[in-house]
């Protein structure tokens, strides 16, 4: 009991049954639990040793077995009474014993699926495992894989069993997960194959603390002490008496860290974000309620984002967690090209994409309406139309459904949504970096309005979202409920500030950085977010740009380049990304690369044009085919509409300064492999002005 509010527990005792799935797999079968107790009469269930709040007496701390208060409130939603991590599981399986929770692949291509009341005799063995490994309270489990039941089973078992999760993008390099594993004080690593333990062999010797690794795919070969196959460690856990597992559950404070998102370290390592159990139980909570319209055992997601990222854990592992949405893993390659296929199979109920996500999506329509006849083109143009209309008449107050946009949705529309996997989506959400607006309307027009989020690993995930009764073009959305913003001095700049949040989402600080968690959070208890940008009158919030992403022009002018870009790519349809530079410049230059394929093993960008950038060249009479080409036939009316495309995106530019004066062709395209892009898909400004300095000051030399 604390201040007179119970909190709930995820502590009680099952036994199991073991058994093998169709892929080989440890299955673990909770016994029916359908009569459990409950406490006076309601779904939520109350065991033995209720979750507590640790004594603190401060909002932040930086050590793993740190605890923080909580900025309860009075009244709102922010006044939610706390409830840990394995308490809300406990609550759902209560609810909703037999919903369907996680699904994967087997490989004759049926579903291997666990309901909710399986899903948590999974997690529980796991924790059971992890303990009996030498996992310590308060040390990391740090996972290593591709979206998968074990991938979510290893993050909440090392919740359950008093560690701290943390994931590890697929893409680092042995010496960025070492960095991840030591300042995490990892004890245990789980690993997908044989290729991610290689790199955990290469830097054991330097990690006293790891005392286990678990491979969940395939044989370990050659085998090596303390290494185990997920069958293995599976068969340890349910091997285990309950007792110790519950003894770590009672003692659990709900204010103590449970996760570790880690910064993309554009610049120096990255940063351990400390999120506690309320930071990220309540922020599903806000999320849940702004959203609305859930519909428990009927929802479904597609999970194939990252999940080291803070938003692929909130939508795939945490939200489902909250309203008993069914989990579908999509396959490995899934950004190679395969998530549609996954989508048409699953018809998700909801689904967020970053923005090159929607792009790919884009280009893929668009190369598809190219090669329709005309009478195909006139209809379809005819539906998108209406569509659009209907979605702009929303965003200017006039909700009203005219028999034209009911006709092209019947006639049009919810067949291409069903191609794409969408029939059912009732939300769809656009993240972790800016969307241009052509792009947005586009997806009006084919009745699908994305939705804006503004979040960071900071605060838990989110702190604005846009939904279909609020919504715009220009914002990200509107400022959660019980969430405070502030936009600290805008009159130094028209009205745009940086961006500070304050809520009970913010983060407790980064793990073992105590000056730079005081750099972020200030004596108020207001988190810096480095972004910049201003509120309206209706609440919505607009970023404008990054202090860190600022370019100081010789002239002393600050131009954030982000909204110079997206209308540079607006101009310039066949540009996949563009990079302004310029600080302390006399002017801005911008760096282009073209689309182009994908290799289909890597990931990587290859020479080859796609077919937009060949449609395009094509219109200019070029028979290029690669960027190669391109840069050596240096044709001029290429250059011309390059550079004639760049004036039109010009027009929009408040001031001289913030012109684009030169530009240039880079060889190859961006991508995470190589380097140039983070994990959501944001340039890597630092990689990038690096990796082609000499070109960047070949626009400067007179």
């Amino acid at each position: 009991m604390e201040n007179g509010v119970k909190l709930t527990n995820g502590y009680h005792n099952n036994h199991s049954d073991i058994s093998i799935s169709k892929n080989g797999d440890l299955k673990v079968k909770a016994k029916d639990m359908s009569n459990h107790s409950t406490h006076n009469g309601t779904d939520e269930t109350f065991l033995n040793g209720p979750n507590q709040l640790l004594p603190s007496t401060e909002y932040t701390t930086t050590l793993p077995s740190g605890r923080v208060k909580l900025r309860v409130l009075d009244k709102g939603v922010a006044s939610e009474p706390p409830v840990s991590v394995p308490g809300l599981l406990s609550r759902t399986v209560a609810r909703y014993p037999d919903v369907v929770a996680i699904a994967s692949r087997n490989p004759d291509g049926s579903w291997d699926k666990s309901t909710y009341r399986e899903y948590q005799q999974l997690i529980r063995t796991c924790a059971k495992g992890f303990i009996e490994l030498g996992l310590q309270k308060h040390h990391a489990v740090c996972i290593l894989g591709f979206n998968s039941p074990q991938w979510f089973i290893s993050d909440l078992a090392a919740i359950h069993a008093g560690g701290i999760a943390a994931g590890i993008y697929t893409t680092n390099s042995s010496e960025a997960c070492y960095h991840v594993l030591d300042n995490s004080q990892a004890n245990v690593v789980v690993v997908q194959d044989s290729n991610q333990m290689e790199k955990i062999r290469s830097i054991w010797p330097r990690l006293p603390n790891l005392k286990a690794a678990i491979q969940w795919e395939g044989e370990i070969d050659p085998p090596l002490e303390n290494t185990y196959t997920w069958n293995q460690m599976m068969k340890l856990g349910a091997a285990q008496p309950d007792t110790k597992l519950d003894e770590i559950l009672k003692s659990m404070g709900i204010n103590e860290c449970c996760t570790l998102v880690y910064t993309s370290g554009t610049v120096g390592n990255p940063k351990g974000v400390m999120l506690s159990h309320d930071n990220l139980v309540w922020e599903v909570h806000a999320l849940t309620l702004q959203l609305d319209n859930w519909d428990p055992g009927y929802e479904s997601i597609v999970s194939y984002l990252p999940l080291s990222h803070v938003a692929a854990q909130v939508v795939d592992i945490y939200l489902p967690l909250y309203n008993a949405v069914s989990i579908y893993f999509a396959d490995k390659d899934a950004l190679k090209g395969s998530l549609i296929k996954t989508l048409q199979d699953v018809q998700p109920t909801r689904f967020l994409g970053v923005p090159r996500v929607w792009e790919k999506m884009y280009e893929k329509m668009m190369s598809i309406s190219a090669s329709n006849g005309p009478l195909k083109r006139a209809i379809a143009g005819w539906a998108k139309q209406q569509s659009l209309n209907h979605h702009i008449d929303r965003i200017n107050g006039i909700d009203y459904v005219s028999y034209s946009f009911s006709l092209a949705k019947f006639l049009v529309l919810k067949r291409v949504k069903a191609a794409l996997g969408f029939s059912r989506c009732r939300l769809f959400v656009t993240a972790a970096a800016p969307l241009s607006a052509d792009i947005k309307k586009y997806f009006l027009s084919l009745d699908i309005p994305l939705m804006d989020v503004f979040g960071m690993s900071e605060v838990s995930g989110a702190h604005t979202l846009s939904t279909i009764k609020a919504f715009n073009l220009d914002s990200v959305g509107k400022i959660l409920n019980g969430v405070e913003t502030k936009i600290d001095n805008p009159e130094l700049n028209n009205g745009h500030g940086e961006i500070c949040l304050r809520g009970r989402h913010v983060f407790m600080g980064y793990l073992g950085e105590v000056k730079k968690t005081e750099e972020a959070i200030d004596e108020e208890g207001w988190l810096h977010s480095g972004d910049v940008g201003t509120t309206d009158v209706n609440g919505f919030l607009s970023i404008t740009g990054r202090i860190k992403e600022l370019l100081i022009t010789a002239g002393g002018e600050n131009v954030a380049p982000v909204a110079i870009e997206q209308q540079l790519k607006s101009e310039l349809p066949f540009i996949s990304n563009a990079m302004v530079v310029g600080d302390r410049k006399k002017y801005l230059s911008v760096l282009l690369s073209f689309q182009t394929e994908i290799d289909p093993e890597t990931g990587a960008p290859i020479d080859k044009l796609n077919s937009e950038s060949l449609r395009w060249l094509a219109s200019l009479g070029s028979s290029a085919t690669t960027v190669t080409e391109i840069l050596s036939q240096n044709e001029e009316t290429v250059m011309k509409a390059i550079n004639d495309g760049i004036v039109k995106a010009n027009r929009a530019a408040i001031s001289n300064a913030q012109k684009v004066q030169k530009f240039k062709i880079l060889p190859v395209d961006f991508s995470i492999n190589t380097g140039e892009l983070g994990p959501t898909m944001k340039i890597k400004r630092n990689v990038v002005a690096a990796k082609y300095e000499d070109i960047i000051e070949s626009m400067y030399k007179v």
